[in-house]
């Protein structure tokens, strides 16, 4: 499975973003996805996941109630709507793929995609 995530950008703090995660490979519907950040100078941390089915998602208390993860394995892409975005949301976004499910350590996903930069504007 490839990835490739995008959709990142520059905004204002309040303003929203949707991040899209395209997914190349046969098997991409049978994976779960997740979301994940890295500040500068800081440790990639994870956002949210989903189940391969969509029906399971898990939210970071960091972004719980502001950012929704959900999929398309039609058109084999996850997206992160994020909403009322923080300074403290910037970062590299990176969506990555695994076998397990509703997992939250980078260490246990399988397959990364490059990542895409969110800057928030305070």
């Amino acid at each position: 499975v490839q990835l490739q995530a995008f959709g990142g950008g520059l905004v204002q703090a309040g303003d929203y973003l949707r991040l899209s995660c395209a997914a190349s490979g046969r098997s991409f519907s049978s994976y779960n996805v997740g979301w994940f950040r890295q500040a500068p100078g800081k440790e990639r941390e994870f956002v949210a996941v989903i189940t391969w089915s969509g029906g399971s998602t898990l939210y970071a208390d960091s972004v719980k109630g502001r950012c929704t993860i959900s999929r398309d394995n039609a058109k084999n892409t996850v997206y992160l709507q994020m909403d009322g975005l923080k300074a403290e949301d910037t970062a590299v976004y990176y969506c990555a793929a695994t076998s397990l499910v509703l997992t939250k350590g980078p260490d246990k996903y399988h397959y990364w995609g490059q990542g895409t930069e969110v800057t928030v504007s305070s």
